[in-house]
């Protein structure tokens, strides 16, 4: 399994996935400022992995403060908090982190614990929220296993592997899983432009794992449909609202209209953590837009004439009814999603 990030000593330390695939570099993050600062610049990205980053840089933080008062080390961690939520707003497990780490302070202060406890557990639960997700990548992989033919020719878009959780991964989790399973899997994996993240890091995800993968560029997915050459189409999420309209990488709505249009299955794969009851839908998920130097420019070189505008949002959003369901670590949710997704705060296994 790929070490996406781990705690290390007095440090965070990631794979630097700008650098992939010609490079395997890891990036040593000894602040939580350093940490954010990985988040902003891609470093790390993937809902999930954003979200394991957000709650280990909190508290390599906290670890890293000199207070020794409750109230001004209080004071040191929501400061931090707000750090890490102001690095990137569309991926929702981010804030779910964020929250995770701001129970765990308040019921350490509520059990009258001294600053060095709790140091200790909030380092203790950011690890635990890293473990958790590589679980729950492996129960949806097995979940969504079920739904992968025999013999698969699945398309997926943008990067939801190890490279996008803390291991495994949501949609390559699925096709992990599939493969695992002794189903025979070949992988088109999109180019996804302006960052490249299936033809730099899916791809090099999938080689590595023996898996058999074709990059494509964007535009040439409608015509591999045509072709009869697709029969599954498997994304990973940012966001997804309470109906079920889903944020992903920009492009992710295209492909599932193409889909819609060669009646070709397109499953959503994401940990309940990315599921925002909160969010009625999706014109209410905040939307990411970057720099323009990532759509003109690539490895240096200028791709557009100077003078040209440039739009570059991160993120596109798919409406509910183009996604057959949603895989997640607690079973597939289908339509309708207002109703199944509602369940999604339920205990029970919800099976397929």
């Amino acid at each position: 399994m790929l070490p996406t990030i781990a705690r290390v000593e007095n440090a965070v330390v990631m794979i630097d996935q700008r650098k992939l695939p010609a490079e395997e570099v890891y990036v040593r993050c000894e602040t939580a400022v350093e940490v954010a600062r990985a988040i902003k610049t891609m470093v790390i990205r993937g809902a999930p992995a954003i979200g394991v980053a957000a709650a280990m840089g909190i508290a390599l933080g906290m670890r890293m403060s000199k207070a020794t008062g409750t109230q001004k080390f209080a004071a040191e961690f929501y400061k931090t908090c707000e750090l890490m939520a102001g690095t990137r707003p569309t991926a929702v497990n981010l804030f779910w982190a964020i929250d995770r780490m701001k129970r765990a302070f308040a019921a350490a202060a509520e059990a009258g614990e001294s600053v060095d406890q709790i140091k200790d557990r909030l380092e203790r639960e950011a690890q635990l929220i890293h473990d958790e997700d590589v679980a729950s990548c492996r129960a949806m992989g097995a979940f969504g296993a079920t739904v992968v033919p025999a013999d698969a020719r699945i398309l997926t878009h943008c990067n939801a592997g190890a490279l996008a959780t803390a291991g495994y991964g949501t949609a390559l989790g699925v096709i992990r899983g599939a493969v695992e399973q002794g189903k025979q899997v070949t992988v088109y994996a999109d180019e996804t432009r302006p960052f490249l993240q299936g033809a730099r890091l899916t791809a090099w995800e999938l080689v590595r794992d023996g898996i058999p993968t074709t990059v494509i560029t964007d535009n040439m997915a409608g015509a591999l449909m045509r072709q009869g050459k697709v029969n599954l189409v498997v994304v990973g999420a940012d966001r997804i609202a309470a109906n079920g309209d889903t944020a992903n990488k920009i492009g992710t709505y295209s492909v599932a209209i193409l889909a819609r249009e060669h009646q070709i299955p397109f499953y959503v794969a994401a940990p309940l953590s990315t599921i925002d009851l909160n969010t009625p839908d999706g014109q209410h998920i905040p939307i990411e837009e970057r720099q323009a130097k990532e759509v003109t420019h690539l490895r240096g070189a200028q791709l557009t004439p100077e003078g040209a505008t440039v739009w570059n949002p991160a993120f596109d959003v798919t409406p509910n009814h183009l996604i057959a369901g949603i895989i997640t670590e607690r079973g597939i949710f289908r339509p309708p999603y207002i109703e199944s997704l509602a369940a999604a705060s339920g205990r029970e296994p919800l099976g397929v």
